[in-house]
């Protein structure tokens, strides 16, 4: 199965140890992504489109209302690259 541009640099953020963070409101809607590098900064290139494309291929999961993470799944659909660690 093959991932756009934008999802696998994502993944590959959560694949070297990153997460993502939501806010939801009263209703359950989003109100604001942030995809964490391990470091720290802030990636901007994750919206909605992208946040729903990923999940909807089970490459992330939260566990528990945590950020959330990458699964296995994912990994597998990470192609690998020389600067992963």
């Amino acid at each position: 199965m093959d991932i756009s541009r934008a999802e696998q640099r994502i993944l590959h953020i959560l694949a070297q140890g990153g997460r993502i963070d939501i806010e939801k409101d009263d209703r359950g809607q989003i109100i604001e992504l942030n995809c964490v590098t391990r470091d720290g900064w802030y990636f901007p290139g994750l919206d909605v489109i992208v946040f729903r494309k990923i999940k909807r291929k089970r490459a992330i999961q939260s566990r528990n209302g945590g950020p959330y993470r990458i699964t296995r799944r994912g990994l597998q659909l990470v192609r690998s690259q020389g600067d992963n660690r």
